[in-house]
């Protein structure tokens, strides 16, 4: 009944099952949060009944018969072998389902946008009429309003636009089956018997599970937690995929080692940066400089900029604004870029540099113009196309071989991770007009690439 979906490889890993909240695929939903893990973990999503590349469903199946698909699919991968979980709103549910059903064999569970109970039966019942007369393509309106947090659909239309068309391809009388089986869900009175550690993950603008269903759960469980994350609604995977894939290592890789902190360093600059850059500052470096940059890979990458507290697009507005303040031209130059990669727009950039000029001052801002209109103009590629090694794969250097060079130093600076959703980074240039550029020697100078 379920089709699983292998997102990251790792045979000898231990085994992550990803849950699907209704309407979304496997593809859709959990892509872009599974790359971003650490790679600790063997990845595998699965669909719903008639979702994705599930077929339809024969016939009703509850949340319980749901959370034995899952059993049925971890049997297929890991015989009897105990596994870890996370799970979207009825993939949340199906959690739920599967720490009082088969308490050995899931030893820590995220549930993220979800509830011990989730809405109420006649409106569960209402929707799946709704959708057996007239196709999912009678809630795409409804739906887009509940998934997603204010401005995402304007931030990240391609994320967007890929959801929906998963919710149109669902199959009408498997969406239904679905809607009737969170109907008849209600599992509130049973939370204490559920022993596993829990992270319940909630979106502080949604409304279909609010923060409150989250808390419920955290409380209830005897080993719960509970984090509320801000601007996200009903599909935190999709809307921070970095702040729930930083979640979930925390929560499934338990204490942070400086090894691991240090491996998602040189993640996230690889994203930034893309592997061939990477490749050629890892080459130059020397003995000088080894230490110190391992230090800032492991701190300032590792530690800062994988924090679930803010989103990559704002971490980068923030940079451009200190590193304005400071004066820090050649790493301004770069962040810019990342500024795109991260999803800003020109314009928003612009934008930014104008809020300095109040703020850090007239000649600080002329000068910082000056630098993103030379790199603006300049018309550059993706830093890690889509046929490049993901971050997560066996083939990325370790630094323990190959450390990298930090925020500290021109070849690369602490910048954000790219925005998944931004592939067209050939923007037209800010309109104005500013003083002569810079020489491009400020740019691209030997021995920058550390």
């Amino acid at each position: 009944m379920l089709t699983a979906t292998t997102i990251v490889d790792a045979p000898g890993r231990p085994l992550l099952l990803l849950g699907p909240s209704l309407g979304t695929s496997a593809e859709t939903l959990w892509r872009r949060c599974a790359e971003r893990l650490r790679g600790e973990h063997h990845v595998v999503a699965w669909d719903l009944p008639g979702h994705g590349v599930s077929r339809p469903a024969p016939g009703g199946f509850g949340i319980a018969g749901l959370a034995r698909g899952v059993l049925a699919l971890a049997d297929q991968i890991r015989p009897d072998e105990p596994f870890r979980y996370a799970g979207v709103s009825v993939g949340g549910a199906t959690g739920l389902q599967l720490l009082l059903d088969a308490p050995d064999r899931v030893e820590a569970a995220a549930l993220i946008c979800t509830g011990a109970k989730i809405g109420e039966s006649t409106g569960w019942r209402q929707r799946a009429e709704t959708v057996r007369a007239d196709g999912t393509p009678a809630v795409v309106g409804a739906s887009q309003q509940r998934w997603f947090a204010p401005g995402f659909a304007q931030q990240s239309p391609g994320i967007v636009a890929g959801l929906l068309t998963a919710l149109r391809a669902t199959d009408p009388e498997s969406y239904a089956l679905v809607c009737e089986a969170l109907a008849a869900f209600d599992v509130r009175d049973r939370l204490a018997e559920i022993k596993a550690p829990v992270l319940a993950i909630a979106g502080a603008d949604d409304q279909p599970t609010p923060p409150d269903n989250l808390a419920r759960i955290a409380a209830g469980v005897r080993n719960g937690r509970l984090v509320v994350l801000e601007n996200v609604a009903h599909l935190a995977p999709a809307e921070k995929p970095g702040e729930v894939a930083a979640l979930l290592d925390e929560h499934f890789g338990g204490p942070a080692t400086l090894d691991r902190v240090r491996d998602a360093g040189l993640r996230v600059r690889r994203q930034v940066l893309g592997d061939d850059h990477v490749d050629r500052a890892i080459a130059a470096t020397t003995d000088f400089t080894r230490d110190f940059q391992d230090l800032i890979t492991a701190y300032a990458w590792g530690e800062i900029w994988t924090r679930p507290g803010l989103d990559r697009r704002s971490r980068s507005m923030i940079t451009l604004t200190a590193l304005i303040a400071l004066g820090h031209h050649e790493e301004l130059a770069m962040h810019v870029r990342a500024a795109r990669t991260n999803g800003l727009t020109d314009d928003e950039i612009k934008e930014v540099l104008l809020q300095t000029a109040i703020y850090c001052g007239v000649p600080a801002a002329n000068a910082a113009f000056r630098v993103a209109q030379q790199v603006l103009n300049t018309p550059s590629t993706p830093s890690h196309p889509a046929t490049s090694p993901s971050p997560d794969s066996p083939s990325a250097p370790s630094t323990s071989s190959a450390p990298s060079a930090g925020p500290g130093s021109p070849a690369a600076s602490s910048d954000p991770a790219p925005h998944s959703d931004s592939t067209d980074i050939s923007r037209p240039a800010i309109p104005l007009t500013v003083i002569p550029s810079f020489p491009d020697s400020l740019f691209s100078r030997p021995g920058d690439d550390q």
